[in-house]
């Protein structure tokens, strides 16, 4: 095989960047399915005055290119020190791939990743993922292509598992996500029963978020999540900055009848954090997000209330109150308004439940009686290739004693 068949480049110029941001449009060219991302979005995670992972990491881009200089593939790695430090062996990442059906290009993209961050002293690295918050651009689509992608959420054809898992990727765990249609699913009669007997004991309310206090939404979800989530691998204890920032930054596309928090003698104990999906409304942006799209956006929400999906984006219940009915409280709410309400909603996705976490799994599939229709894939590649694998330990499991 010729090896010089493909070159690679690193994006160091806007007319190269601009050339990495527009390649997928090739790839996903006549699919229904895929929504092209905002190229405001995307560009954020590599600004080192956006993204707050600079601070101790760096981030690097290439493209590939055939003979006649036509892009074949794309694809960007990244490491945060702090973030590295806590898993098993140094890690680092690589994503937002894009590549033609060729193992050639894939291999020579994910080698070039491998060097780099090995450069760095990684020791492995995770894909695809995303140099940020999990919840954007993380994971690889390995089960439900016919299904259209939620906002920052990955989609891919099916040919990238071969291209990972042929070069040495394994499965380092699965995100599942679910779905639940309105006036077609049904739900389990049990959460009626359980959210009555938990209200027969004094001190528990569920509540709709309060538009005019977000400080104190944003405090109460920081409370809950660091609770709720910090046992996980890979996820540091939020501040009251970064929940106030994140709060606010949702502000403009908040629909408060569809987030919930639960109490507990005025202590915050769960939330369920849903939002209008946007990728049912940003498709015909084609990536671009200036005043007009902005305006175009907020008319089709809040005006036209045009979107007819739900975003479920994080549900959570302190570890305390596990087993008592408060998921079942929050989704009898979720379904009176639902049943009760005249509203756009057709259906909610909740995306990323990790197949670490068996109880949110249970959870949702048996009190929400939502169905599992999506499942990606975070892989990692381990340098070393005669050390172990390890699959990423259950909600709970320490990797290593401290």
């Amino acid at each position: 095989m010729n090896k010089e068949k493909y070159t690679l480049q690193e994006v160091t110029t806007p007319a190269l960047e601009r050339e990495w941001l527009d390649f997928p449009k090739r790839i996903y060219k006549g699919n229904r399915n895929w929504v092209c991302p905002l190229d405001v979005d995307v560009l954020e995670v590599f600004n080192p005055s956006k993204n707050e992972l600079f601070a101790d990491g760096e981030a690097i881009r290439w493209v590939a290119r055939d003979a006649r200089g036509e892009l074949v593939g794309r694809i960007a790695a990244f490491y945060n020190r702090e973030k590295a430090s806590i898993e098993e062996q140094p890690t680092g990442g690589c994503g937002f791939f894009e590549s033609i059906d060729d193992q050639q290009v894939a291999d020579m993209l994910f080698e070039a990743s491998r060097m780099w961050l090995a450069s760095r002293g990684m020791e492995a690295m995770d894909g695809p993922i995303n140099f940020g918050q999990r919840r954007d651009w993380w994971g690889l689509l390995v089960e439900g292509y016919e299904f259209q992608p939620l906002y920052k959420n990955p989609y891919n054809p099916p040919y990238y598992k071969e291209l990972f898992e042929n070069y040495g990727f394994k499965n380092y765990f699965n995100q599942h996500s679910f779905i639940w249609r309105v006036n077609d699913s049904e739900a389990n009669k049990q959460i009626f029963a359980r959210a009555e007997r938990l209200y027969t004991v004094p001190g528990y309310r569920v509540e709709n978020i309060d538009m005019n206090n977000l400080e104190e939404a944003a405090e109460s979800f920081r409370v809950i999540y660091n609770k709720a989530w910090a046992l996980f691998s890979g996820v540091k204890p939020m501040t009251q900055e970064e929940a106030l920032e994140m709060v606010r930054e949702m502000k403009p596309i908040i629909d408060p009848n569809i987030i919930f928090f639960a109490y507990f003698n005025e202590e915050p104990i769960g939330f369920f954090i849903t939002v209008p999906d946007l990728n049912r409304l940003i498709g015909k942006f084609n990536g671009k997000f200036g005043l007009r799209q902005k305006l175009r956006l907020m008319w089709d929400l809040k005006v036209r209330k045009s979107c007819d999906r739900i975003f479920g984006i994080i549900f959570g219940i302190t570890p305390e109150f596990h087993g008592k009915g408060v998921e079942s409280a929050i989704m009898v709410k979720y379904w009176q308004f639902l049943e009760r309400t005249k509203n756009p909603y057709k259906s909610m996705e909740l995306a990323w439940i990790g197949d670490f976490n068996p109880v949110m799994n249970r959870m949702i599939e048996t009190y929400v009686c939502a169905t599992r229709h999506k499942v990606h894939t975070t892989y990692r590649y381990l340098f070393d290739r005669t050390k172990e694998f390890h699959r990423c330990p259950r909600l709970g499991v320490k990797r290593r004693s401290e």
